[in-house]
C-alpha cells in the first residue's frame, strides 16, 4: 500500500496522508478549500471583520484539490467511484450542487451529502472525501 502527503498541497491537520492506495483503489482523505499557506478559498473578511463565505468557490476549490491529489496518484476525476460530502449548512446544498454539476454528470461517482455540526475551521462550509478506482499498470 502507498500513502502520500503532497508537499504542494495544504499539510493535513493531523498525522494522516492526502491519499492511500490499496490495490486498484485510491482513498482520498477529507479535503477542504484550504491552501498551502493556511488561507481558504471562498473566504473574504473586510476591514470591519465581517466574514463572507462562498460555498460555490469552496466547492470548486475542494474538487480541484481532489483532482490534484488524484493526479499525484496517477488518476483523475473520471476515475472517482464515490464522493462523500459534508456541509455545515444544508442551505448551501444548491450552490454546492450547482458547482458539483460542472465537474460530474450522472455517469460520475456515487455521492452522499450530509450535514455536520462543524468542520475543523469556522471558515469551512464544505469538506469532501473520495474513492477512485485506477488499476495499477503492469
Amino acid at each position: 500500500m502507498e500513502s502520500k502527503v503532497i508537499e504542494s498541497k495544504a499539510r493535513p491537520r493531523g498525522r494522516f496522508p492526502h491519499f492511500k492506495r490499496a490495490g486498484d483503489f485510491i482513498f482520498v482523505s477529507g479535503t477542504s478549500s484550504r491552501l498551502p499557506d493556511n488561507t481558504f478559498v471562498g473566504v473574504e473578511v473586510d476591514e470591519m471583520g465581517t466574514t463572507r463565505l462562498d460555498v460555490r468557490a469552496q466547492t470548486r476549490a475542494v474538487i480541484e484539490n481532489i483532482r490534484d491529489i488524484l493526479a499525484s496518484a496517477g488518476a483523475e476525476l473520471s476515475d472517482l467511484v464515490e464522493i462523500n460530502t459534508f456541509l455545515v449548512n444544508m442551505n448551501d446544498f444548491g450552490g454546492y450542487n450547482e458547482v458539483y454539476g460542472e465537474f460530474f454528470s450522472y455517469d460520475g461517482p456515487v455521492r452522499t451529502t450530509v450535514a455536520v455540526h462543524q468542520l475543523p475551521h469556522p471558515h469551512l462550509l464544505i469538506e469532501m472525501k473520495a474513492v477512485a478506482y485506477k488499476p495499477i499498470s503492469k
